[in-house]
């Protein structure tokens, strides 16, 4: 049976080194919105079975580098379990993106800040699959302050909830379903090596995030269960317009050494790495790609 061509048949190889000036007022934005469209699936990818017969579940699945990352291991032969908070029609075209690559894909509409929404996803994929093997703790807000005295308790408590405390409750949901050669990925940022003047709780988060993935990397060493993390740099997603004023979404990504944003299925690889067994003795590391910043891990 011939299967259908992937959407992004046709899709540029690589981001501009501007975009239009826009905004969006809610977070964590919609993908559907935006001009041009983030690119999340690589039409020259060639897999090579590397995630044949499992499962993944993927945070903030429905856009950006969790959509990219949810085609690019579909292809590779995972089935997927994508939550998402309130992005239906982009949510709708990550299930079509993965459908075309030939797996199942099931998306949970989900406030991951609570608790029990992670016991429902763990749940779901478990009756949906019947195990889980990589688990994908992606999503996140940001809000830029110009100042520390500009940051509300209700900004904080909102980022911080998100962007790390969730993947404690996500964790702690899915491991008691894990086994031996499981993978967990967290999304950390570039700016929990660099800093931002403008995203001091987004930054801090994201900095939790890398001791977040050190520590749980030793505490889960001895079951076999291995705990990585990807740093991006500046990215095309959603969030993106939804943070940033539109004349500094315009500018957006042009400060790294590359000079331009990255779309998001050229981060993508970097999880498939970290979820299939090429990276069998990698533990506790961070991936940084950033256009070239250079960082001290």
């Amino acid at each position: 049976m011939t299967k259908p061509k992937s959407t992004y048949e046709n899709a540029p190889a690589a981001t501009p080194s501007g975009f239009p000036p826009q905004h969006q007022d809610l977070q964590p934005g919609s993908q559907s919105q935006m001009n041009p469209k983030p690119v999340t699936d690589n039409p020259k990818y060639r897999p090579s079975g590397k995630l044949d017969g499992k499962v993944a579940i993927i945070t903030g699945g429905d856009s950006g580098i969790g959509q990219a990352a949810a085609v690019a291991f579909a292809k590779e032969g995972a089935d997927i379990l994508i939550a998402y908070y309130s992005e239906q029609e982009d949510s709708n075209e990550t299930v079509k993106m993965v459908e075309c690559a030939g797996k199942k894909c099931i998306a949970i509409k989900c406030d991951l800040k609570q608790e029990k929404c992670s016991n429902e996803i763990a749940d779901a994929a478990m009756r949906e699959f019947g195990h889980i093997d990589i688990l994908v703790n992606n999503i996140a807000v940001q809000y830029p302050q110009n100042s520390i005295l500009d940051i509300t308790p209700e900004q904080l408590n909102n980022t911080f909830a998100t962007n790390i405390i969730s993947f404690f409750y996500t964790t702690k949901a899915v491991l008691p379903h894990l086994k031996a050669g499981a993978s967990i990925i967290n999304t950390t940022s570039v700016t929990a090596y660099k800093g931002s003047p403008t995203l001091l709780d987004y930054s801090a988060t994201k900095g939790a995030i890398v001791a977040f993935t050190r520590s749980l990397s030793l505490s889960l060493a001895p079951l076999g269960i291995r705990v990585n993390a990807v740093a991006p740099g500046p990215v095309w997603t959603p969030l993106i317009p939804s943070s940033f004023n539109a004349g500094d979404t315009s500018k957006f990504g042009q400060d790294v050494p590359l000079g331009r944003a990255a779309q998001p299925f050229e981060i993508a690889p970097a999880y498939v790495y970290l979820a299939g067994d090429d990276s069998a003795f990698v533990t506790g590391q961070v991936l940084h790609v950033n256009g070239g910043v250079i960082t001290e891990s």
